[in-house]
């Protein structure tokens, strides 16, 4: 048995922002480590969301025993509908995470055959060779755990998503003696998050946020409008808790922003004072100084709450001038047009936006800077090293950043990306070989509208180049064209394209006329023909190569 090797499989999250999944296997047994999504870049047209493929676990389905999730963040659990789609695995998971779960299995009417694991932080599970203990971490969300699994050949740390906040609004610290006890035994392979490794000293506490907030509930003469991720129960308190003081009302506007703060609530992780909510119904009906909105919508999402509002398309609240906007949360790189647009729709109806760096802040990151990460490392001081979640520059700089261990025990460090694969046996650890990994693009949230690469391909072109339909009237008993051929376009020629389309109908009608009956007679023929006559003619003329459908009618 203790000849196997260990086998580390990413498929999401190295290398790119998003999508985190990782696989461990030992022998016949594999657990998987949370099962991400990420929203697509511009690239990927008409895509609403993206997961990892998870063909490695499909081809391995026999060995695969369970799904281990570290927090509740979209990137960590938005896949595991996709993955149960694939199949059934329990999950494991602190009770705030698995509710979030729930509400994403709900949607896809898959709760019901779901087999969910509440754990606590500090309990241990064995699945299979693999003995798990939970291990608290603060982070933007609550209830995140970092992974201390121990195999046969050693023990595997992998932090989640994390930082060291010494003074969380909770109080639930993050628990460093327990790495540091995993460090004095002796630690085989760390993972450790890479997200803020380019940011110098240490990530702010969370509570570094409530003066710029005391200060905002304090001037602020009208509405005061707050935008942050729904998932951020601890500002969401600090919000509450100012609220209460300052002698304002609060409605939750958007739908993720109601669900999580009913979950968070109904856990005890959200205390509620009493009778400070109100109805977003009954926002415009009260006092402008003596109201307090907290809208979901931070990344300028089209449809989300906060966007809704800033074009005075929303049915509670309607934004005047004087009224406060406050964007709590990071831009996250790539909704920077969608953010500003919004921004400037509030700004024409005479908003005050606060957003951005200040001091004191608006919005601290939920993930460990260049100190904790050291500080990690140094506690833990494992034999082998492989920076996870983040781009490649990021993952690069983290294996650099460990490289002061190399006298603490450190005997490599391993850049990997999704699907590149590390095998640890008791001769050490090295490369091993790539395995299938890709990412499936999901068109509306349904687990049936996969979206294959021709099809977003179509759509690059179309939205480059435009289509051309040329539409011809053939006669059934003559195998004859009735008439000139019609040649509808969009997006191709605009109105000084007219002679190059009346010379496309010239060039359609050349092509039937020089073809036999027995052509005319097969519409995939001349479909064909048709297409590569009129794409040879139009990009000669234009340069430019849009999708040609040539529709045949039988009359």
């Amino acid at each position: 048995m203790f000849d196997r090797k260990l086998q580390v499989v990413p498929l999401g999250g190295l290398g790119e922002f998003g999508m985190n999944s990782m696989a461990l296997r030992y022998g016949d047994d594999i657990i998987v480590v949370d099962a991400g999504m990420m929203f697509p870049d511009s690239e990927l047209l008409g895509v609403d969301i993206v997961t990892p493929d998870f063909s490695y676990l499909e081809q391995h389905r026999d060995m695969v025993r369970a799904l281990i999730l570290t927090h509740g963040h979209e990137d960590h659990i938005g896949g595991v509908p996709f993955l149960l789609g694939v199949m059934n695995l329990p999950i494991y998971g602190t009770e705030f995470t698995l509710a979030l779960v729930e509400r994403r299995l709900e949607e896809h009417e898959m709760l019901d055959d779901a087999r969910l694991n509440i754990i606590k932080a500090g309990q241990i599970i064995e699945i299979g060779p693999f003995k798990i203990e939970f291990i608290r971490v603060t982070h933007s969300i609550v209830s995140s755990v970092a992974l201390a699994i121990t195999t046969p050949l050693g023990v595997v740390i992998h932090t989640g998503d994390f930082k060291v906040d010494p003074t969380p609004t909770d109080n639930e610290l993050f628990d460093l003696h327990t790495f540091a006890d995993y460090g004095k035994r002796g630690v085989l392979l760390l993972m450790s998050d890479s997200t803020n490794v380019d940011r110098p000293g240490y990530t702010e506490s969370e509570r570094a946020v409530r003066p710029r907030l005391e200060e905002l509930f304090v001037r602020s003469e009208r509405r005061l409008v707050i935008s942050c991720f729904s998932s951020s129960i601890h500002r969401l308190q600090q919000i509450l808790d100012l609220a209460e003081e300052y002698g304002r009302k609060v409605a939750f506007l958007g739908r993720s922003m109601n669900n999580v703060t009913e979950i968070a609530h109904s856990m005890g992780l959200l205390s509620i004072p009493d009778s400070i909510l109100m109805r977003p119904q009954d926002i415009m009906q009260m006092p402008p100084d003596k109201v307090a909105v907290v809208a979901s919508g931070t990344q300028g999402e089209p449809m989300s709450a906060l966007s809704r509002v800033a074009v005075d398309n929303h049915k509670n609240l309607t934004i005047g001038r004087g009224d406060t906007v406050v964007l709590s949360s990071r831009i996250i790189p790539g909704n920077e047009k969608a953010i500003y647009r919004m921004m400037n729709h509030l700004a024409r109806r005479g908003a005050e936006i606060v957003y951005g760096s200040m001091r004191p802040p608006v919005h601290v990151s939920g993930h460990a800077s260049e100190e904790e990460l050291k500080l990690i490392m140094n506690l833990v001081r494992p034999r082998y090293f492989l920076p996870i979640h983040g781009e490649y520059r990021q993952l690069s700089k983290h294996a650099q950043l460990a490289q002061h261990l190399r006298f603490a025990g450190l005997q490599e460090s391993f850049v990997l990306e999704t699907g590149d694969t590390l095998e640890i046996d008791k001769m050490g650890a090295r490369r091993g070989e790539k395995v299938t990994v890709g990412r499936v693009c999901i068109d509306s949230g349904s687990l049936d509208d996969v979206v294959e690469d021709m099809i977003i391909r179509d759509r690059r072109h179309l939205s480059e180049d435009g289509f051309v339909l040329p539409i011809v009237a053939i006669n059934k008993h003559t195998g004859k064209s009735e008439g000139l051929p019609e040649i509808v376009s969009r997006g191709f020629m605009g109105s000084d394209g007219g002679e190059v389309l009346q010379e496309a109908r010239a060039v359609v009608a050349r092509t039937l006329e020089s073809s036999t009956a027995e052509e005319r007679g097969d519409w995939g023929v001349m479909q064909e023909k048709i297409r590569n006559d009129l794409k040879r003619y139009l990009t000669k003329q234009t340069q430019r190569r849009p999708l040609i459908m040539p529709v045949i009618l039988e009359v």
